[in-house]
């Protein structure tokens, strides 16, 4: 909890999860809540492998969670919530035993079988993939299945009421669809006793006193099912406002795909006799392509591939970032976001107050913010990997401890886990698309004046000092001076971009900065 001064200053941040946590408090300025408190929900639909932007919306809402906890004394919970009982609609492409799958469609994910083998159904498989992406993160949740849930009985008195409301529901409902679809539709999706698959049929007769519906399966024969006990689920816009009902969720974001909905989630959840929570719209993630990211294409970055290049604050970090903005998410990104990272661990300590509270770091980790051990950039990381060939991070510590002397792994495990991590990106990623060139004849001229100063260098092996060795050679005779570095780059690195060249010498080394400059003015690297 924080003290007077850092809840008063929390109370006025402009960081986003304070804003929004604040809003979530307005909810309860008369009253504490009745259930004892604060719920924030996140919900997942199972249909394919969980996807990274699912990740961003738990953490996101984590964050909120403890800006929350922050301000207010109500308890608070976080519950993650699967639509399991959906009906498979169309096979995912990126998952093994297409046939199989394809012989249960609209069976609901948790009575298709695994088709990887490992688990009572796919939409048990997928549960367990999306919990265990959570846990790697340490997320405090409360995972709910909407199997569970439906055959429980924990919904059958929202249900219930939702079949004495019915033609209200409806009338939030049929303004949304087209004509055509006004015909056949109906907030109730009964599950045949017989071939267990979710129907999309039109019902015959909804009994509100006796909380029944009517209906002709396709063979046309009539069935009258209970709406309570896993008999029948709600349509997935229906659904989310009875949820929230059933629940009494008091906050969930949800992507800009949703948005126009909204007003039909709260409609509905009003009709149910209860308040809708407070809302948070985020912008979607985009692939290379300006693609959205898609958990059944399998597009973009899986949660798994970040983590093969990078600490899982580092994307926790990329996911704070505005929110509110579409964000391209593929490889390119992974970099930056961890140098980024670090340097607002770095600043952290230095921070007043209300600074510390608007650092992303602050919210990454509830408060707890470690110290930084990366005392040399991802990016250097990078480029040491691309001029020295290393192919483990053994290697390139021989490196980091001639600038670096006292870092050790054990030291600074930060510094050590990224060696390893660019190593691994470096060779998948840059090594394919390293592209060296020569020099025009001014770059041919600057080059040698640089290798003629190193050389004869005896001055401290330190990034400042270094920087304005290469600074001078280029001064004179680029302006731009942009134009300098672009040439180091692409002349001696094979990239377009680089690190702050000082550094890069220092870490290095001088005498071996030298030999690749003579490697690239003999045109052996191009």
């Amino acid at each position: 909890m924080l003290d007077h001064s850092l809840r008063d200053a929390a109370m006025t941040s402009k960081a986003w999860p304070f804003e929004e946590a604040r809003r979530v408090l307005k909810r309860y300025e008369k009253a504490p809540p009745e259930k004892g408190y604060v719920l924030f929900e996140t919900g997942y639909g199972p249909s394919g492998l969980p996807h990274i932007g699912t990740f961003g919306e738990v953490a996101r809402t984590t964050m909120i969670k403890r800006a929350f906890e922050e301000i207010s004394d109500i308890p608070t919970k976080l519950i993650c919530f699967s639509d399991d009982l959906d009906g498979m609609r169309k096979v995912p492409g990126n998952v093994p035993n297409q046939e199989m799958l394809r012989e249960h469609l609209q069976e609901p994910l948790t009575s298709v079988p695994d088709p990887f083998g490992k688990y009572e159904s796919f939409g048990h498989h997928n549960n367990a993939m999306l919990r265990r992406f959570l846990d790697t993160f340490g997320f405090e949740y409360e995972f709910i299945s909407a199997t569970e849930f439906y055959r429980s009985g924990q919904f059958d008195t929202v249900l219930r009421r939702a079949a004495e409301r019915y033609d209200d529901i409806m009338k939030i409902m049929l303004k949304s669809l087209r004509e055509e679809r006004q015909q056949t539709y109906s907030i109730f999706l009964p599950i045949h006793p017989e071939t267990g698959r979710v129907l999309y049929v039109p019902l015959k007769n909804v009994d509100a006193a006796k909380g029944e519906i009517t209906f002709d399966d396709e063979t046309g024969k009539e069935w009258t099912l209970p709406v309570t006990g896993g008999n029948v689920k709600l349509q997935w816009k229906p659904d989310f406002g009875a949820r929230w009902a059933a629940l009494g969720v008091d906050f969930e974001m949800y992507g800009k795909d949703h948005s126009t909905n909204t007003p039909i989630y709260d409609g509905i959840c009003r009709v149910l006799g209860e308040r809708p929570p407070e809302h948070f719209t985020y912008e979607l993630f985009l692939d290379e392509n300006g693609q959205k990211i898609s958990k059944s294409s399998g597009n973009g970055v899986s949660i798994d591939e970040w983590l093969t290049y990078a600490s899982t604050e580092s994307l926790a970090y990329f996911m704070y970032q505005k929110p509110k903005t579409a964000k391209r998410m593929y490889f390119d990104v992974i970099p930056k976001a961890v140098d980024e990272y670090h340097q607002q661990l770095r600043a952290f300590p230095g921070q007043d107050e209300k600074a510390q509270l608007n650092n992303p770091v602050w919210h990454i980790h509830g408060g707890e913010v470690p110290e930084s051990t990366l005392v040399v950039p991802f990016g250097m990381l990078l480029n040491l990997a691309s001029v020295s060939g290393a192919q483990d991070k053994a290697a390139l510590w021989g490196f980091i401890n001639r600038y670096a002397p006292d870092a050790s792994p054990e030291t600074h495990p930060d510094l050590d886990a990224a060696a390893g991590f660019s190593v691994r990106y470096f060779n998948d990623f840059v090594k394919p698309t390293r592209a060296y060139r020569a020099p025009t004849d001014l770059e041919r001229e600057a080059l040698a004046d640089l290798r003629a100063q190193l050389a004869s260098y005896d001055g401290p092996v330190e990034d400042e000092a270094l920087q304005s060795v290469v600074y001078a050679v280029g001064r004179d005779r680029f302006d731009p001076l942009r134009g300098w570095f672009t040439a180091l780059y692409e002349v001696l690195l094979g990239a377009s971009q680089g690190p702050r060249f000082g550094g890069f010498i220092a870490l290095y080394g001088v005498d071996e900065t030298v030999a690749l400059i003579d490697q690239a003015l003999a045109g052996e690297l191009a």
